[in-house]
């Protein structure tokens, strides 16, 4: 049973947030601070992931994070930590994601029962990408590291396209690694090194665009060639992404994965 620690203040809405996560076969924590936030941190370890509301008195969202990423402090660095507020401009995703949170969430785009979903979903990529890591820091990342495969990013919540995309260019004999939410595929790119990224445009916690323009602002991940997905034709986001300084663009739909493959090989001998 997955532990959840929701942070809201409305005592109203607090029931609704309990009864709908409880029904979901969740363990549910309430906190209406950030001290009770990181109180209930440091006595419950075993806390899967927090629901953590920006604005708060006395101490907001942003200090929270930053208090629970400090492992000096004695916190459980596993723990999950969502952002789920109205607070949603590019400015306040960036500073989240790089004070330690792992995804980001608009309250005013989730209804109580959409909320239950996503953060169902979410923690299923947590999972997932926690067998990566670990599949990376044993014997097979040894034998990749010293193999000279090119390294690609795929940040893409489709699993479909996950298992299209990335099965070919494995075969073709690329070492891929995949993202299924935005916030989480930029901190895998400022966290490991990377030959090259493929980001698909509507994702979770943070968008294509978002995560272009915050990869080109870091000095480490600048220069690294990045190829867009789209699974629809806007003209007017296709050229403000193209001039951001982007390889390629293609809608996901009419590109194969022989003709991405190809495309990547093309840009990587260059």
């Amino acid at each position: 049973m997955p532990k959840i620690l929701i942070v809201e203040d409305d005592p109203m809405i607090q029931e609704i947030y309990q009864k709908k996560f409880s029904e979901a076969g969740f363990e549910v924590l309430l906190a209406a601070t950030g001290q009770k936030v990181l109180d209930l941190a440091k006595e419950q370890a075993d806390i899967d992931v927090i629901l953590l509301d920006l604005l708060m008195p006395k101490m907001n969202g942003f200090e929270v994070t930053e208090n629970l990423r400090k492992s000096e402090n004695g916190y459980n660095q596993n723990i999950k930590i969502i952002i789920f507020s109205n607070l949603s401009q590019k400015e306040d995703r960036d500073k989240a994601v790089k004070l330690g949170a792992n995804g980001f969430i608009a309250k005013a785009d989730y209804t109580p029962s959409d909320l239950v979903k996503e953060v169902q979903r979410l923690l299923g990529n947590f999972k997932e990408q926690v067998k990566n890591d670990e599949r990376l820091n044993g014997e097979v990342k040894k034998e990749e590291l010293t193999s000279g495969k090119k390294r690609i990013l795929l940040i893409e919540d489709e699993k479909v396209f996950i298992e299209m995309f990335g099965e070919k260019l494995t075969q073709d004999g690329f070492e891929v690694v995949t993202a299924e939410n935005g916030a989480w595929g930029v901190k895998e790119a400022l966290k490991e090194k990377f030959d090259l990224y493929i980001i698909d445009m509507v994702m979770p916690a943070m968008t294509g665009e978002e995560m272009i323009g915050r990869l080109k602002l870091e000095e480490e991940t600048k220069n690294i060639p990045i190829i867009v997905l789209s699974a629809s034709v806007d003209e007017e986001a296709q050229k403000k992404v193209e001039a951001m300084g982007i390889e390629s663009f293609y809608i996901k739909t009419q590109v194969t994965p022989t003709e991405l493959s190809e495309k990547i090989e093309e840009i990587l001998k260059r």
